[in-house]
């Protein structure tokens, strides 16, 4: 039996760091479901395909040879705000029941990919009360960076935070793809080795947007060389000008952003919630806009747009054209 005193009976996990929930629900798996009960013992619902009257019928039903079972339910209608398009039926008020009464032989579980939860809503608010909701938004610049090194450590490696800094500049903040590039960057340094600087840069790919972000930080400190150099190499990675001028347009966009919203009083979380971006990527988005003015970002940004029209239109050639941008700006004052 799952007793109350070990896991709760109901969990509604929400947020838009995938790999943290699923992380979470796996470990609660292990814990809980034995391997050889997991056909048994695990049952998966959507609520965009399943009305709650069913789902709440086989939480209520004793797991049948097994001690205890799992109830996982995707749900996009239940939890979150917006508007139920499945057309499939259903009664909150079941739930709400059940939440007084659950059963203590199954784990029902609420697995919602949003932001928030709809806080207007009687069931979100009585799973608040049951201390049954758990949240898992992206980590924070500083938790992102100890997670790497954790990650590192537990496999008996050593990882720099200037390395792991590296690293999440040629992945991105995706923790799907960090993992799987410690991972490889562990099994290369071998057991009780030492992640190297050296073997990020030379084992683990920078994706497009990141090369942006790198170009954008060339301009930013004026090295026309490097970011002429990064342009080019891009270019021989077929990368299409009109993608890479649309990259470098919402990067000034997101300096801008942040720029304004620093000024109006706006934290750095709050920022990456105003903006849709991860907090690491606010924080690199500020550490690059103090390098421009207001004025200045505006007017690159207005550049950016007729070169957009001029190449779309056949006025200038693409790849000509973007990286006479990149002289221009690389070479003049930041302001």
């Amino acid at each position: 039996m799952i007793k109350q005193d070990q896991v709760s009976p109901i969990f509604v996990c929400y947020g838009t760091e995938s790999y943290l929930m699923n992380e979470f629900i796996e470990r609660m798996l292990e814990q809980l479901v034995q391997p050889e009960h997991k056909e048994m013992a695990i049952v998966r619902f959507d609520t965009g395909e399943t009305p709650l009257d069913t789902i709440i019928d086989e939480a209520e039903t004793l797991p049948f040879l097994v001690p205890s079972k799992i109830v996982l339910v995707r749900d996009n209608v239940l939890f979150a705000a917006g508007k139920d398009s499945s057309r499939i039926e259903h009664r909150p008020e079941r739930l709400l029941a059940y939440m007084e009464q659950p059963m203590d032989t199954t784990v029902l579980v609420f697995i919602v990919s949003h932001e928030k939860l709809d806080e207007r809503k009687k069931i979100v608010k009585t799973a608040k009360a049951k201390d049954a909701v758990v949240s898992f938004g992206p980590l924070q610049p500083d938790e992102l960076l100890r997670w790497l090194l954790k990650r590192a450590s537990n496999q008996e490696r050593s990882l720099g935070t200037e390395t792991a800094e590296e690293l999440i500049r040629r992945v991105g903040t995706d923790m799907h793809a960090l993992a799987a590039e410690t991972d490889k960057l562990c099994l290369h340094a071998g057991q009780g080795g030492t992640v190297t600087l050296d073997a990020v840069k030379t084992l683990v790919p920078m994706a497009t947007e990141q090369n942006v972000f790198k170009l954008t930080e060339e301009l930013a400190a004026l090295r026309t060389r490097e970011a002429i150099t990064l342009y080019y190499d891009l270019l021989k990675q077929r990368e299409e000008p009109i993608k890479l001028l649309a990259l470098l347009v919402r990067q000034f966009r997101n300096m801008l952003y942040v720029k304004e919203l620093g000024n109006q009083g706006y934290s750095p979380q709050q920022m990456a919630s105003q903006l849709g971006l991860h907090p690491y990527a606010v924080k690199i988005t500020g550490e690059q806009a103090r390098k421009f003015s207001q004025e200045r970002l505006a007017v690159l940004l207005n550049e950016l747009a007729e070169l957009d029209y001029a190449m779309k239109t056949g006025r200038v050639e693409k790849a000509l054209g973007l990286e006479l941008f990149l002289l221009k700006t690389g070479s003049g004052s930041a302001g």
